[in-house]
């Protein structure tokens, strides 16, 4: 009953919306009689002076108009090249045809008359969309305004998608905007700011570049600011405080002039709203590219030892979070440009959860109760020179440190066949410092070089804690038993020196085709060393003595390549197939012995390109690579994972090959402004590396091998989105597939998993109306593991409203229902979440003034499940509570 109440008050907000409309439909030609493909058509209304309607003709030159009958219309088709076209044209009650023939014209310099922005426009590969076509006032950040738009998303994590594809770079009137990262502008550039938004599809930081590679996959945004924003400061100021003790305090300034730009953001709050998580500092990379992307070869480095905790979608039990970042550009020259930022985060974090794990060897459930304290420092820095004297050179070199000190304190009470208090400590200080340093240099329009290399420094400094009143391992340590407690400690320690540099030369050997060979290396060098030991009651100290109980290992993986690839342009369709050989030498040292091992490996790659039409291609890709593990998976002393896993490496182990497939379509039609993307992608692992563990209760033994077991997995996802006048409706889904297989207790397990997720979605954009969103998610995961299969169904209904009342005033609701089930009928949970905010502001004001509410239905838990090889585990995970807060913001 309440979605269909939903469903009538969306239906009725869209009736408001909607006035008696007529078609204006005809074709555009050349004197050649030939459709132009991507013409401005816009009808101005010849009383209010107004923008009525738009569009874009499509690739056989055909336009649409919606017009509000009764009104009289100048209708104006313009084109590059082309002598601008109009005509008045008086809507009736009837649709109508008009076609128009557009003349050639050889310059455009004289061309001084200004008319109306296109509220969406294409300029080669540049979509420029002018954001006060899109918006209802309603907006805050840069992030309600993208949703608006058509073609582009906000996915789950924060990130910006466009075409399916996330986009790598967010700029600022052509200046980084925090490099590396798109959530901290979505989340901060203010939605008044903006002027246009410019999607930069096949995008190529260096100008030489473009077309001798494949930038299908390269997206970035830059954010035009509206006049009064530029050689000025601009921003906002705001604080909040609500009953117990809730406060916010969020300062943010903005500077942007031809010379320089500077950015400050701050964020101070205990409400859950964590404006950068460790999944962003682990995934922030500062713009550092992967030089060898199609060279074939992965060797792996190691990250986050510890396996810290993470909060689901921001929620926990408690949040307290303290975030400041400043981000500045500089062009003391023409010819040189300097950049950088500086990022600080404290996240304080209360977890809660009750867990229901099922071991499959065993049969064994355990059930767990965890409460987690967790603090974390994090810190990251970088900067950025470039320097272009002339079309022909461009130097740049990037510096980036990243830096954390990570502190969590785990409670379990752990109850299966016996049961267990157990505390844990987990503590690291991880130091990272990437540089970059890139040259390219053009000799003449027939060739052209490129120099890159990157060095990675990577200090890893895991330690671990657990003190119980029985261990899992006694059997297996020569632990003192005769204590009260069992309290075990680990320390590691790896440290990293990883080069990577590449020179490539290309050969341009027409408009259409170019020869690129390809000279390089990767060197990685990590030192390993591990301990593990006791304290005693007495607090005195017992170490675990032997080969088995301690690490001391020297890893150094060497690889030298040369590759050859050839790009040609063939009608609609780009081909560029290319080999790369490499010679591959692995080395560890440890218990006074070495293993080596020399490998020479050709690995071929394949792209292809048919473009369709000039925003509809299909992209076929297919790659072998050879991955190599990091040092931690050859180390064989023993290492504690946590308090029921023990692992031990393997010194023989080898390097995998995987066979990678991929085929993507994309069509992006601005005629009728729908936009489609599917992908289906296909991986055979072949000599993976897999686990191997030995199972006892609740308590597992594992290593890591080679295998013959051939691991395949499948992957498709598809979106279809039209937007009709002031409605949007969207349909995405993706479905997974994978089978997997390792060795429980000597003997083969296999491992099937299926997930679908699928989203239908229709939301309006009216300007004097209230706005609403409906959509529907709906997710099917299914496990099969051994002779065990389950499955797990989340149903989510959900709804967005946003209305403007009394002038000044501005309503939000956000509202999410969730109904967690599984196929045997033993999980039932219904929970929601709704949020809600009223602000008021004057027109012309520089004050605002807001209450807003969070988690107002108070709900307690929220489910999640997981499945690998060894057990299937369902969670309930414990949420902050209902709070209300008031808030003031000063618009500078």
């Amino acid at each position: 009953m309440r979605n269909v109440l939903l469903f009538v008050f969306f239906l009725s907000v869209v009736t408001m919306g909607v006035a008696q409309e007529i078609s204006l439909t005809g074709t555009v030609k050349d004197s050649l009689d030939v459709g132009v493909d991507m013409a401005n058509v816009i009808a101005i209304n010849t009383e209010t002076k107004g923008l009525e309607s738009y569009g874009i003709t499509n690739h056989a030159g055909l336009y649409k108009l919606k017009l509000k009958s009764g009104f009289q219309y100048t209708v104006k088709v313009s084109y590059l090249g082309f002598k601008t076209e109009s005509f008045t044209f008086t809507a009736t009650d009837a649709d109508a045809i008009k076609d128009i023939v557009m003349q050639e014209q050889a310059s455009q310099l004289d061309e001084v008359e200004v008319t109306y922005e296109m509220p969406v426009s294409v300029k080669g590969d540049t979509i420029i969309y002018d954001t006060d076509a899109f918006v209802s006032g309603t907006e805050k950040k840069l992030k309600d305004v993208l949703e608006n738009l058509p073609g582009i998303e906000i996915n789950d994590d924060g990130q910006i998608e466009v075409e399916g594809k996330t986009v790598s770079k967010v700029m600022v009137e052509g200046k980084d905007f925090f490099d590396g990262d798109t959530k901290l502008a979505v989340e901060n550039i203010p939605a008044n700011a903006l002027s246009k938004v410019e999607v930069l599809r096949n995008f190529n930081e260096v100008s030489q570049m473009k077309g001798l590679t494949n930038d299908d996959d390269n997206v970035a945004l830059n954010i035009r600011l509206k006049e009064g924003k530029k050689n000025f400061w601009f921003g906002e100021l705001t604080a909040g405080y609500g009953p117990d003790d809730r406060y916010l305090a969020h300062p943010k300034l903005f500077y942007y002039s031809p010379k320089y730009s500077i950015n400050i953001i701050t964020d101070l709050n205990n409400l859950g709203e964590v404006p950068f998580t460790r999944n962003d500092y682990r995934n922030f990379t500062g713009g550092f590219r992967n030089i060898n992307s199609r060279g074939g070869s992965s060797i792996a480095t190691g990250a986050d030892g510890l396996g810290l905790s993470t909060a689901q979608n921001n929620r926990a039990n408690d949040i307290d979070t303290k975030f400041a970042a400043a981000n500045f550009s500089y062009a003391p020259t023409e010819t040189l440009d300097l950049s950088g930022f500086g990022i600080y985060s404290y996240t304080g974090t209360l977890m809660k959860s009750q867990r229901n794990t099922t071991y499959i060897a065993s049969n064994d459930v355990e059930n767990a109760t965890t409460n987690t304290d967790q603090t974390v420092h994090l810190g990251l820095a970088k900067f950025s020179a470039r320097y272009k004297p002339n079309a022909n050179f461009q130097l740049d070199y990037d510096a980036l440190l990243k830096q954390s000190d990570d502190n969590e304190e785990v409670d379990v009470l752990s109850i299966s066949n016996i049961t267990d208090e157990i505390s844990e400590v987990k503590k690291q200080r991880p130091l990272a410092v990437n540089q970059n340093l890139n040259l390219y240099y053009t000799l003449n329009e027939k060739n052209i070089f490129a120099v890159e290399a990157q060095h990675l420094y990577q200090d890893e400094d895991p330690f671990y804690e657990a003190i119980r009143s029985e261990f899992a391992f006694a059997d297996i340590f020569p632990v003192d038993e005769n204590q009260n407690l069992y309290n075990i400690n680990q320390s590691k320690n790896v440290i990293t020196n990883k080069v990577d540099a590449k020179v490539d030369y290309y050969r341009v050997l027409g408009s259409k085709s170019n020869l690129n060979l390809t000279l390089g290396t990767t060197q990685s060098h990590q030192n390993f060393s591990s301990d593990i030991f006791q304290i005693l009651d007495n607090e005195d100290t017992l170490d675990m003595t032997g080969d088995e109980f301690g690490n001391d290992v020297t890893f150094n993986v060497s690889d030298l390549y040369l590759g050859l690839h050839y790009k040609v342009i063939a009608g609609i369709f780009t081909f560029n197939p290319g080999v790369t050989l490499h010679q591959f030498n692995v080395k560890n040292e440890q218990l006074a012995t070495v293993v080596e091992d020399n490998l020479t490996s050709l690995l071929p790659d394949l792209y292809i390109n048919a473009q369709l039409k000039k925003s509809e291609n299909i992209r076929f890709n297919y790659r072998v690579t050879r991955s190599f593990t990091d040092v931690s998976n050859f180390a064989q002393g023993y290492v504690l994972n946590n308090y029921n896993s023990l692992y031990s490496g393997n010194r023989d182990l080898e390097s995998a090959l995987n066979h990678n497939l991929s085929l993507n379509f994309f069509s992006f039609n601005m005629f009728n402004l729908t936009n489609i993307f599917a992908n289906v992608a296909y991986t055979k692992r072949i000599d993976a590396l897999k686990s191997s563990a030995d199972i006892v209760g609740i308590n597992r033994v594992s290593t890591t091998i080679n295998s013959n077991f051939e691991d395949e997995s499948l992957s498709a996802s598809g979106n279809y989105e039209r937007t009709f006048g002031k409605i949007k409706g969207s349909v995405r889904g993706n479905v997974s597939w994978s089978t997997t297989n390792n060795l429980i207790d000597n003997l083969q397990r296999t491992s099937n998993s299926f997930t679908q997720n699928y989203t239908g979605a229709l939301s309006t954009n009216f300007k004097d109306a209230p706005n609403l969103e409906l959509g529907y998610r709906y997710t099917v995961n299914n496990y099969e593991n051994g002779n065990l299969e389950t499955t797990y169904f989340t149903s989510r209904p959900y709804a967005r409203f946003d209305a403007t009342f009394l002038k000044n005033f501005i309503f939000n609701i956000d509202y999410d229902y969730y109904n967690y089930t599984d196929k045997e009928d033993t999980i039932a949970n219904t929970y929601s979440f709704l949020e809600s905010s009223i602000t008021y502001q004057k027109k012309d004001s520089h004050w605002e003034y807001g209450i807003k509410g969070t988690n107002l239905l108070n709900t307690t838990t929220l489910n999640r499940d997981s499945t690998n090889d060894l057990f299937f585990t369902t969670q309930a995970y414990f949420v902050q509570p209902r709070y209300m807060l008031f808030s003031v913001k000063y618009d500078l």
